[in-house]
């Protein structure tokens, strides 16, 4: 019996499929909703800094402007623009258009292509870019 079982192949799992790309936009949209539960939470510190006095804004400040902390900022907005593409996306679907096949992979890329433009703009403004 267990020569038999050793014969047999093993039962495959995600990391051997290749997900399409509605699926992956899928999870990153869930893990970007979880991210931005995260975010608001650092907003709040933040709010409470600058409720506490200049002390405690400034060194607020100082976290958030190193490089660590722009880079969770980014990741932030990042997430913030993908998740609500993608839940535009939803409300689309929910009215019933854009459900087939070559709309839904179109809808894809612009998603991909709407998150990275608006993350860019959005960093541009803030840095006085754009």
């Amino acid at each position: 019996m267990t020569e038999q079982r050793r014969a047999r192949p093993l039962s495959p799992h995600l990391q051997v499929y290749d997900l399409p790309l509605a699926a992956r936009i899928s999870i990153l949209h869930r893990i970007t909703g979880t991210a931005l539960s995260g975010g608001i939470i650092l907003l709040v510190y933040w709010l409470w800094a600058l409720a506490s006095g200049p002390e405690s804004y400034q060194q607020a400040q100082a976290i958030l402007g190193s490089w660590l902390g722009l880079l969770i900022l980014l990741g932030f907005s990042f997430a913030l623009f993908l998740h609500l593409c993608h839940g535009i996306r939803h409300l689309i679907w929910d009215m019933s258009a854009g459900l087939d096949k070559s709309s839904a992979a179109s809808s894809n890329i612009w998603i991909i292509i709407l998150t990275l433009g608006l993350t860019a703009l959005s960093w541009g403004l803030g840095f006085g870019l754009a």
